[in-house]
């Protein structure tokens, strides 16, 4: 089949680019623009505590939901906040209501507790105002960033020559910073994987035309792939996290360079072994399509899977994902081909090294120790990995993605200085709804259900109850001891604090507990559910591509048991990394999702990758060991290759600025170093020397075949003349084509 396409995409390399061409032309014209959000509560089922709460809450009290703008104001000298200055602050307070957004804001800014008392630190140096969200909006829109920005222009007229300085946070305007710095992120990332990506090829092929082909291929991918996203967006409905974009470039670039590496080191090896362009694209598409199309298969279905998630974050990512890979796949096995054919050997120049077969010294080494030594290759291999995967049991979920801010951002600053002079809790008080079956609530039962809250655990304070209109729907504020982003804060709603508003509940009631703490509460649960559920959905299928494309049954289980080994040493290595070296309380709880994904999926395009060159040996007549040897000699720079590019890429990340990218950066691209050099490397092809012919059982997929013999071995098959047609056979030995 793959040698069909070549042969048709060899014929018409025109038509296929013109064809890429006038697709990104018409996306283009023709998507939508991709949109992403940061808000945590809109990942989660309404079936869920806090949604449910956050329901009843917007239903009887507008205007009462989590604050959408913090106000901070403290004097330019760092004193204490005088009497004129409370008026100033009244003042500032009073004239910005009305300049609020409409759209967004409550046209109020409220400078008093929820028992009129002024809002002024214990220590009388910060002063709080409070605006909260307009009825009907989210805070996590384009309009709502916009009135977000003009808010801080009126405010900084507004204080200018009062001697006081304002700055603003909330769940507004950390999603405006979010959003500044995730575009300052995708531009640092872009341009770094970009000179990463063109540096390496350089010195793997000392071609100018090689390193510029990905960054142009990958550049056209990129825009049909975002498209296809906005439009499975919008008609499925999905609202992908705002980290997306960024991790985008960093997959379809560093996907799209190993998949063009796969091809290419077969293309030029074939060259070198006498072949016309056209023979060797046709060649490069056979031998290297199956395990490129098989790789890219594992990658998507395992993105696939995140849609059995019951969170949104992850069933919007898992198809955009999918889509980026699928896109870049197809373009891998057609676009590259067509491009290398127009550009046939020109495609090296000014380099003419490629004529020359590398000595491949190091790689024959390893590969000759690994044939006489699997047990010692494969237990050193394993045990590093398992020594790692220990720590992996001391991964501790963290849920805000607020903390993922920089620390020079105004919304970060702005809550430091916040939680350096209010109770830790007081940022954000949560939210308790108690709503009634029978009738509207009397003053007794309220006042009696208030002291059971501020009673329990974790509860610093709770104020005296608002009702609904009809009395029937009463709304508790509680300050929590702990921030409510933290742990502790999580902790406790989701024990004492829910206990005790659920059993405190009068007969004829229903409680709910909302707020942040709870969000979170609920996405642990809900996070806990999908990783019973997506990780063996991922496996299994994997498993089914590798059995379809090995021809056999047992060893898709030692290569996925590979797999999960290097996951596990993966998280265990950012384990102690952030939480014990770095001391970090917590990782952000999307990272174990990323990790198995990536690391599962990629890894098994390595495995794929050696795999299907030590079979190729394997069928060439060669014994388990010595096709073992030859396997690690032949395809192990190539995976070296790709491996180093592929990490480097998710390396880039690191220099995003944001908590959330530098983990995940570390922990992918360490991932991928595993994938490529521990497990592809040593682990594999060591555990399919040592189990010999029953790996491939019922399929028998190593037994030789007279075609595969002919030439020797797989590293050293027949020759073609220009035409190609049958050539003198060219050995392993051989260092230059017909050309050369």
């Amino acid at each position: 089949m793959f040698a069909a396409l070549g042969r048709l995409v060899s014929r018409r390399p025109w038509f296929v680019i013109a064809a890429w061409v006038v697709l990104a032309v018409a996306v283009v014209s023709l998507a939508p623009a991709l949109q992403t959000t940061s808000e945590e509560s809109e990942f989660l089922p309404d079936h869920y505590e806090s949604i449910r709460a956050a329901e009843l809450q917007e239903q009887n009290f507008p205007g009462a939901t989590t604050p959408a703008a913090i106000l901070v104001f403290e004097r330019e000298d760092g004193g204490a906040l005088t009497e004129e200055d409370r008026a100033e602050v009244g003042r500032i307070s009073e004239d910005l209501g009305p300049e609020l957004g409409a759209d967004t804001f409550v046209q109020e800014v409220v400078t008093v507790d929820p028992e009129g008392r002024p809002n002024v630190s214990e220590d009388g140096l910060v002063q709080l105002g409070i605006v909260g969200l307009a009825e009907d909006a989210t805070g996590f829109d384009p309009g709502a960033f916009e009135d977000a920005e003009a808010l801080r222009e009126d405010l900084d007229d507004l204080a200018e020559g009062s001697g006081l300085r304002v700055r603003t946070t909330g769940s507004v305007l950390q999603g405006l910073d979010s959003q500044e710095s995730g575009e300052r992120s995708l531009a640092i990332v872009g341009i770094a994987t970009v000179v990463l990506i063109v540096v390496l090829l350089a010195l793997i092929f000392r071609s100018v035309i090689i390193c510029l082909m990905p960054v142009v291929v990958v550049t056209l991918v990129s825009i049909i792939a975002t498209g296809l996203i906005g439009w499975a967006n919008e008609v499925f409905d999905l609202q992908a996290d705002s980290s997306i974009e960024t991790i985008l470039v960093v997959v379809l670039y560093g996907i799209g360079t190993d998949y063009i590496l796969f091809f290419l080191f077969r293309y030029r090896e074939r060259l070198r072994q006498g072949a016309d362009t056209r023979a060797s694209v046709v060649h490069a598409l056979e031998r290297a399509g199956e395990a490129i199309a098989s790789a890219g298969g594992a990658v998507i279905v395992a993105f696939l899977a995140l849609l059995l998630s019951t969170l949104s974050i992850f069933q919007a990512i898992g198809p955009a994902l999918a889509i980026a890979v699928a896109v870049t796949l197809l373009a891998a096995l057609t676009l590259v081909p067509a491009v290398v054919t127009v550009l046939g050997r020109g495609l090296f120049w000014p380099s003419r090294s490629w004529r020359r077969e590398p000595e491949g010294a190091r790689f024959g080494r390893m590969g000759d120790g690994l044939g006489r030594r699997p047990g010692v290759y494969a237990s050193v291999s394993g045990l590093v990995m398992a020594a790692l995967a220990v720590f992996a049991l001391g991964f501790n979920p963290s849920f805000d993605f607020s903390a993922s801010l920089p620390d020079d951002v105004e919304s970060t600053q702005a809550l430091e200085t916040f939680q350096d002079h209010f109770a830790a809790g007081a940022s954000e008080p949560v939210p308790v709804l108690l709503r009634s079956g029978d009738g509207p609530l009397d003053a007794g039962t309220l006042t009696a259900y208030r002291d059971e809250l501020e009673a329990a655990d974790g509860v610093a304070q709770a104020f005296p109850a608002q009702t609904s209109s009809d009395g029937t729907v009463a709304q508790f504020s509680l300050v929590l001891d702990q921030d409510p982003a933290s742990d502790a804060a999580l902790q406790d709603v989701k024990g004492p604090i829910r206990d005790a508003a659920h059993d405190a509940a009068p007969e004829g009631t229903e409680a709910f507990v909302g707020g942040t703490p709870s969000v979170f509460a609920d996405l642990q649960e809900a996070m806990e559910r999908d990783y019973s559920v997506v990780f063996p959905v991922a496996a299994l299928i994997i498993m089914l591509i590798l059995a379809l494309l090995l021809r056999s049954l047992v060893a898709p289980w030692y290569l996925m048991g590979a797999v999960a080994l290097g996951f596990a040493a993966t998280l265990g290595a950012t384990v102690i990394l952030f939480q014990y070296v770095l001391g970090e309380s917590g990782l952000i709880f999307m990272l174990p999702i990323y990790i198995y994904l990536f690391v599962t999926a990629l890894g098994t395009d390595y495995n794929i990758l050696m795999i299907a060159r030590l079979r190729e040996e394997s069928r060439a007549g060669k014994d388990p060991r010595r096709a073992a040897a030859e396997a690690v000699k032949h395809a192990g720079p190539t995976i070296a290759a790709a491996g180093v590019i592929l990490a480097g890429t998710f390396a880039s990340l690191m220099l995003s600025g944001n908590t959330l990218m530098v983990s995940m950066g570390f922990a992918l691209s360490f991932g991928i170093i595993v994938a490529a050099f521990v497990m592809s490397m040593f682990f594999t092809p060591a555990l399919t020397a040592l189990i010999g012919h029953r790996a491939w059982w019922p399929g028998h997929g190593d037994e030789a075949r007279p075609e595969d013999r002919a030439g020797g071995g797989a590293a050293s098959e027949p020759g073609l003349d220009r035409s190609g047609g049958p050539e003198a056979e060219v050995g392993p030995d051989a260092r230059v084509g017909r050309d050369g």
